[in-house]
């Protein structure tokens, strides 16, 4: 009927281009401890282009994605990196794109989407204590900070199999192992960290905001 399309909701597919100069940071750095170090002013974006779409599907937008890169770097000279949410259809197309132009690109998960997952994992083990929850993902993002994902991975399984959760409480933290596991490639924040590329997609959570209102 016509209100039941009214109210339908409509995924929305937000893409945006520019140019960033690279920005080293150090994982203490991201998590505000120490050692202190005097950081260099973030380098400014530039030649920033957003756009959003309720209309085309993502094969659409990572085409268009694509040809708004290449028309800025037709001889493929610059570093591309692709920030993308860790879904796997966007991740394989994505893929798919930059194998069919023959760009070499760097694609790397939000690092915001990995710290949702790891919430989840730690109110689990923890129930009910909001401080250790706090303790836990602040120790395990520091550590996949500095690369050590599959030790992350594996540690949260063993925690909940010592700490005997119920199966329901348990899905949790294998959710969260699980993700860990199966993008370790594109999670390789020390790398990342120390090339200067960004680890999050602030410029897309910005968009969303004024162009989509979600």
């Amino acid at each position: 009927s016509a209100r039941e399309q009214d109210n339908r909701k409509r995924m929305a597919q937000v893409a945006s281009v520019y140019t960033v100069a690279p920005y080293i940071r150090r994982p203490e750095t991201i998590m505000n401890l120490p050692p202190e170090e005097a950081t260099p002013p973030r380098p400014k974006v530039e030649n920033k282009r957003v756009w959003a779409s309720v209309e085309r599907d993502t094969q659409h937008v990572i085409d268009e994605l694509f040809d708004e890169a290449l028309r800025r770097d037709p001889d493929r000279q610059r570093q591309w990196v692709v920030l993308i949410d860790g879904n796997r259809d966007q991740l394989t197309r994505i893929q798919a794109a930059a194998a069919r132009h023959g760009v070499a690109v760097t694609i790397i998960i939000d690092f915001i989407h990995v710290l949702e997952y790891l919430w989840d994992a730690s109110r689990a083990l923890n129930a009910g204590d909001a401080q250790a929850t706090q303790a836990w993902v602040q120790t395990q993002t520091l550590k996949v900070l500095q690369g050590q994902v599959q030790t992350v991975a594996r540690g949260m399984r063993l925690s909940a199999t010592l700490r005997g959760l119920s199966d329901k409480k348990r899905e949790a933290v294998d959710t969260c192992a699980d993700y860990l596991t199966n993008r370790w490639s594109f999670l390789q924040y020390d790398l990342f960290l120390e090339q200067g590329f960004p680890i999050a997609t602030g410029v897309i959570e910005g968009a969303c905001r004024h162009l989509v209102k979600d």
